[in-house]
């Protein structure tokens, strides 16, 4: 049985709004939402990284999702 997280999209816009939630509690639900089957809207969730961090924010979120050390 696979579990996936599901209205990834909302999901990650809402975490991103939220101010106690860190760079690496968006870099789990990002890699969560690169596993999901559901499609997702990778512009608007990059875009609203770089709006409350910065572009190498964005670049350090995508390097922990993708190598998996955000759970680490």
């Amino acid at each position: 049985m696979r579990i996936e997280l599901g209205n990834c999209t909302n999901t990650l816009l809402a975490e991103i709004q939220t101010p106690e939630l860190t760079r690496r509690d968006i870099a789990q639900t990002y890699r969560l939402a690169m596993q999901s089957s559901e499609p997702v809207d990778w512009a608007a969730v990059n875009a609203a990284i770089i709006a409350r961090w910065s572009l190498s924010a964005l670049e350090y979120i995508k390097r922990m999702a993708w190598s998996g050390r955000c759970f680490a």
